[in-house]
């Protein structure tokens, strides 16, 4: 059986050695050590990995040579030769990241050590037909070919997206035309740009960013909450991220909490999203204004359209009462919602994401308010809530680290 090697630019044929397959192994091992731990000497590399010093220095001088890793430093010794600190290489591989939701299309690119370069926001909405993913290409190329013409060499492409996506086959059930002939968009997007590409749910791209680099790393029972344009959850359960059988657990935002309420975008009424997600704010916003609510942001009412969301949380951090309740209401519904998840994965924090984070305190409190009023009392003993310290990043780090932990599977 083939298999790829390190950079995905050899292909290794079925002849290759015993020695020659276990060599390539440990070397994506080194690779995801200094990705995660950030530099090590080689010693401490020998440790963690099991692999002897004169073996591990020799794989080093190779990963060297190929532009994966570089010298940093020396570290601290007591007697002789300061040993050598080794990292990953930040200037020559590169991740493009896309983050597609139904507000806009954010194009990311980020080097190995989780920092991004290229930013660029696109008034690209997702919508369930294919004229979205020829428009999705357009775009894109013309930032590819923008970058690659400055040196920039991009070695996968990651993809964060609302939706109900296979982790087996990687086809997204919520916006089905994006599909085609069974061809799931990660390999239609994979085709054209011709690198390994990876999809994942928006709430487990959040999720995972949080596992590895934010509130939840080192934790093993974490609810990561994405408050954004729809309401998703991520999992973690004894320290692995919870997928469920076809990688779909955490749609929080689909359980039915109004059955006479409005008609949500996946076709069923009274969704938690229709009334707790950030398109549900500014609807609510802007209905309120028309009906003539009295409102800091009534300054608007001939241009209602042209609120945006961080008006909106603007608005209430400078204690405008209408901007406030309505946030207030999202948070009681939303610590509602996360009180079934709680009972159900008794979590030792819970860590809100998303743009309606950006609240702080206005969201958090009635969330804590509605858990103290419906979750046992011992399952809140040992419980916090917290807003997200990476902040929007979560969900980019993620994804990054989800495409850079395909590349360095092992198996």
């Amino acid at each position: 059986m083939s298999e790829v090697t390190l950079d995905n630019e050899i292909e290794v044929t079925s002849k290759e050695s015993v020695i020659d397959i276990k060599k390539n192994k440990q070397k994506k091992g080194i690779v995801s050590e200094l990705y995660f731990n950030e530099t090590n000497t080689i010693s401490e590399l020998s440790h963690s990995l099991h692999i002897s010093i004169p073996s591990i220095t020799a794989l080093i001088e190779e990963l060297v040579e190929e532009k994966w890793i570089v010298e940093t430093g020396f570290g601290v010794s007591k007697q002789g030769r300061r040993p050598a600190i080794y990292g990953i290489n930040p200037k020559e591989k590169f991740v493009l990241v896309l983050d597609i939701n139904t507000h806009d299309t954010k194009v990311f690119i980020l080097n190995l050590r989780n920092q991004v370069i290229f930013t660029q926001i696109f008034d690209l909405q997702l919508k369930n037909n294919p004229s979205f993913l020829e428009t999705l290409f357009t775009l894109v190329d013309s930032v590819v070919e923008q970058k690659i013409t400055k040196g920039k060499k991009l070695i996968a492409l990651g993809v964060s997206m609302p939706g109900l996506i296979n982790k087996n086959t990687g086809i997204n059930y919520t916006y089905k035309s994006l599909n085609s002939e069974n061809k799931s968009l990660g390999k239609s997007l994979e085709e054209h740009f011709k690198l390994p590409t990876s999809v994942i749910n928006d709430s487990k791209a959040n999720a995972f960013g949080e596992y590895r680099f934010g509130l939840a790393k080192g934790k093993h029972h974490v609810v990561s909450i994405n408050v954004d344009w729809g309401i998703g959850l991520g999992v973690v359960v004894n320290g692995e991220i919870f997928d469920g059988a076809s990688g779909f657990a955490g749609e929080l935002g689909h359980i039915q909490v109004n059955p006479e309420g409005v008609l949500c975008t996946c076709g069923k009424v009274g969704c938690l999203d229709t009334i707790t997600s950030a398109s549900s704010l500014l609807k609510n916003i802007k209905d309120g204004l028309r009906q003539g609510k009295v409102s800091k942001l009534g300054e608007y009412k001939d241009r209602i359209e042209d609120i945006n969301l961080e008006m909106v949380i603007e608005a209430a951090q400078q204690g405008d009462a209408f901007a406030i309740d309505i946030i207030h209401n999202i948070g009681l519904e939303l610590g509602k919602g996360l009180s079934i998840a709680v009972h159900l994965f008794n979590p030792q924090i819970i860590i809100i994401d998303g743009v309606l984070s950006k609240a702080q305190k206005l969201i958090v409190n009635p969330i804590e308010h509605a858990i103290n009023k419906y979750c046992l009392t011992d399952f809140k003993e040992d419980l916090r809530i917290e807003i997200s310290q990476l902040g929007e990043n979560a969900k980019i780090y993620g994804v990054h680290t989800y495409v850079v932990e395909n590349l360095l599977k092992t198996a």
